[in-house]
């Protein structure tokens, strides 16, 4: 299982010092990815936890004014990139073609893009979202060879779920990563979308969930200790 914590646009420079060092302090047999702010990635200080960035520039370095590049991201170690999350997709318009390229440029320089999909409300309710989905993984993954998609970790974010607290029925995940294994037979796939200590207990009899994408609990440490030791059992 591989769980990747994503703090989004939280904490101060010395609140996350702090969350770093306790955070180091959690045993876990799964491997973490911690996934700061852009302005904490040179903070980070870990050999129990590796480097991810929640984001990357389409282009290479340049004249791209608050951009940052996957070659920049390299020299600190980033390991793994978030990329296509609904929230930059809702608030900064990125389109599956954006999404093409952050991945592309994320494996020119070896970092393992963890590429998000996940459907509206109403989308859902329209029966649109097994199309939306592919649809959207075709574009975002298009012209990149097979042993480069290979590489790749989708992770599955119902946009509906997302900090609702509400997650799908066992049966819904199912049918998408089904979708997901049909067009990607050989990729991780993650779960995402308000997954917390509370449902771990259920989201953990999915048997083909490779990992978790987690938010809210990634900044609360008790919870993520409690997750973890759920998950383990």
């Amino acid at each position: 299982m591989l769980i990747v914590l994503n703090n989004k646009c939280n904490l101060t420079k010395e609140e996350f010092i702090t969350y770093q060092n306790e955070l180091n302090n959690i045993e876990s047999r799964n491997p973490l990815v911690l996934c700061p702010s852009d302005v904490f990635l040179s903070l980070f200080s870990s050999n129990k936890v590796e480097l991810g960035s929640q984001n990357v520039s389409k282009t290479n370095m340049g004249a791209y004014t608050g951009e940052v590049s996957a070659n920049q991201l390299k020299t600190l170690n980033v390991k793994y990139s978030i990329v296509g999350h609904s929230e930059r997709r809702k608030y900064q318009k990125e389109t599956p073609t954006d999404i093409n390229e952050k991945i592309k440029r994320l494996l020119e320089n070896d970092i393992t893009p963890i590429y998000c999909i996940g459907e509206s409300k109403e989308e859902r309710e329209n029966k649109e979202y097994k199309d939306i989905l592919k649809n959207d993984i075709l574009k975002s993954l298009a012209d990149i060879k097979d042993e480069d998609k290979n590489k790749i970790i989708i992770a599955y974010e119902p946009i509906w779920s997302i900090g609702t607290g509400i997650i799908p029925t066992v049966e819904e995940i199912n049918e998408v990563f089904e979708i997901v294994k049909e067009l990607l037979p050989n990729c991780k796939v993650l779960y995402g979308g308000s997954a917390n200590n509370k449902n771990i207990t259920t989201l953990k009899t999915i048997n083909n969930i490779d990992g978790y994408l987690l938010g809210g609990i990634s900044l609360n440490l008790e919870n993520l200790k409690e997750f973890l030791e759920i998950l383990e059992k």
